[in-house]
């Protein structure tokens, strides 16, 4: 499913109602989808699950429009598109992780700790480090 020019979700599935209010139509909507993202640990390529839900009015006239601006166009189509494209991109993670325990890459050797054991030991960032060296 393509949302705007440069979104496009895969598994995209969802179910949308609209009730009618004195002030305008209540839309209610439960969707998901699935969208490849890259690791900002280890650069894989990941797919994330993604669900949302949402509930907005779209006023009738201008004297009941709500804080999201929205109204019942004159020729009475609602295109769902933008909403529903705005409301997917506040479910993607500001940072991706492909899963909680990834260890990322080696800071020596670019390598992916998750497939390789490249042998290169992080240097404790600790500050008690330097003692290390005064002990032996």
């Amino acid at each position: 499913m393509r949302l705007g020019e440069d979104l496009t979700l895969e598994k995209f599935n969802g179910m949308a109602w609209f009730d009618r209010t004195q002030q305008g139509l209540l839309l209610q909507g439960d969707f998901s989808a699935a969208k490849d993202l890259e690791c900002v640990r280890c650069l894989d390529t990941f797919c994330q699950s993604l669900k949302w839900a949402f509930s907005e009015v779209y006023a009738f006239d201008k004297r009941n429009i709500t804080d999201s601006g929205l109204i019942v166009p004159e020729d009475a189509q609602i295109d769902l598109e933008p909403l529903l494209r705005e409301y997917a991109l506040l479910e993607f993670p500001i940072n991706p992780v492909c899963k909680l325990d990834c260890k990322g890459l080696c800071q020596v050797c670019g390598e992916n700790l998750n497939t390789t054991d490249c042998g290169h030991r992080p240097e404790a960032d600790s500050p008690f480090a330097m003692l290390k060296d005064q002990v032996n």
